[in-house]
């Protein structure tokens, strides 16, 4: 275990080096000139030469980089220039949104789509399974963002249930309280899960399906476990891996990719600062906030990659060999 360990720590380390990298370099080359482009096309030579010492474009680019890492590893960023703020207070103050936005969405999606998939997979071709099929075919089809529409026409204009957005924050000083805040990401979390629930269903069932195969499954029915039993205490765990991997990559996209949602409920999150970073081309933001959502995405699955010794050991042994 300690060797799986370094070696999926060392993947990760790397893999977060080639990340920033390619951030980096992306942002760092694009075409034209960063401080016009900010300034805008009336800008005087003066002022765009200003700007570029304020970014620190005069800079040579390997230089830039290491001062860019250096100041990460030290838990230091510079000031967004569009909000006169440190880019690390604005992540932080938006992950207070997106975290639990992400966390609530997948909560629903895990509790839907392990049930949904694994009463389709013990109704194989029978009604249960055929609807449940059905559903997440309607569930893939429809866009989260027309889903969030037509949440809030229900839920918030007809029943007068929740808000139709905006986000009153944790703290009751400030108006809202925990109650209060996790209702208004109700709405947005069903949004988001509806897609990741469709999918995570089938993924399930077919993972199930073919657990229900293994010759162990019939000699725990041979020794009279029944069929609940059977399927929550045995062929759900060895069906895990295909499940977990897709898991991880739902969790990293209810994170990196709520964009949308969070500009239809007018939520405060990541992916509204990065929007409105990138509308007002505030580059420092945008390349900090790439870099941690990219940094999610792989410490989420360095900790699948753990989770699959955990469950299956042929996997570790796999790695030992």
């Amino acid at each position: 275990m300690p060797l799986f360990l370094i070696k999926r720590l060392l993947s990760f380390i790397l893999t977060l080096l080639a990340t920033s990298v390619v951030v980096f370099a992306v942002l760092e080359f694009l075409p034209g000139n960063a401080a016009q482009v900010i300034l805008g096309e009336t800008a005087t030579a003066e002022s765009i030469a200003a700007m570029e010492t304020k970014m620190g474009l005069n800079q040579p680019a390997s230089t830039r980089y290491l001062n860019w890492i250096g100041g990460l590893l030290k838990g230091q960023t510079v000031l967004s220039i569009s909000y006169d703020t440190s880019t690390a207070q604005l992540m932080a103050e938006r992950m207070q949104v997106s975290i639990p936005l992400a966390v609530m969405a997948m909560f629903l999606t895990v509790a839907l789509a392990l049930t949904l998939g694994i009463y389709a997979a013990s109704q194989q071709n029978k009604a249960g399974d055929v609807s449940v099929m059905m559903f997440s075919q309607v569930g893939l089809a429809v866009p989260n963002f027309w889903l969030a529409i037509l949440l809030i026409l229900l839920f918030a204009v007809h029943l007068e249930w929740l808000s139709a957005g905006g986000f009153p924050g944790w703290s009751a000083d400030d108006g809202g309280g925990v109650g209060e805040a996790l209702k208004a990401l109700l709405l947005p979390a069903l949004a988001l899960a509806a897609v990741q629930t469709a999918i995570l269903t089938r993924v399930t069932r077919s993972a199930v399906l073919d657990t229900l195969r293994e010759d162990f499954v019939r000699t725990a029915r041979a020794k009279g476990l029944s069929r609940r039993q059977m399927l929550w205490g045995h062929v759900l765990r060895n069906a895990m891996i295909p499940v977990l991997t897709v898991m991880g990559l739902q969790f990293g996209n209810l994170i990196t990719g709520a964009i949308v949602i969070e500009n239809v409920f007018v939520l405060p999150g990541i992916g509204r600062l990065i929007f409105q970073a990138i509308a007002n081309r505030d580059l420092i933001v945008v390349r900090d906030v790439v870099m941690l959502l990219s940094a999610l995405v792989v410490l989420i699955n360095f900790f699948i990659d753990v989770l699959y010794a955990l469950i299956d050991p042929r996997v570790k042994a796999g790695h030992a060999g």
